[in-house]
């Protein structure tokens, strides 16, 4: 699970938007994020895939103490179609530093 000296569980939000599939294995979640708007922190305690489905320019911004906090904050251009696995542990907000709708799918191996 997340470090309990980084957020309290009560500060910590969904990891996207709403969950479109879930079952014993996998759960998938859909992600959209106008220009200028920022995700609730939140903990990806298991592995994921994220497909990029829409948007120019997406940031994302580790949590203080998080597993990935040395990495900083990176911006990275968004393809549609793109895919990527990423380990879990990770504490993060998602921001929309783009000039139109952000939209991805996150698939949540359990």
């Amino acid at each position: 699970m997340h470090n309990p000296e980084m957020h309290d569980q009560a500060e910590l939000g969904p990891i996207a938007d709403r969950v479109l599939f879930e079952n014993e294995r996998v759960r998938i979640w859909e992600m959209e994020l106008e220009p200028g708007e920022r995700s609730s922190v939140h903990h990806h305690e298991h592995d994921y895939v994220v497909i990029l489905v829409e948007g120019d320019v997406v940031g994302v911004e580790p949590a203080i103490g998080s597993k990935f906090e040395s990495d900083g904050y990176h911006e990275s251009q968004v393809v549609p179609g793109k895919t990527a696995f990423i380990r879990g542990g990770g504490t993060e907000t998602a921001m929309n530093v783009g000039k139109t709708t952000y939209r991805d799918i996150e698939i949540e191996l359990l």
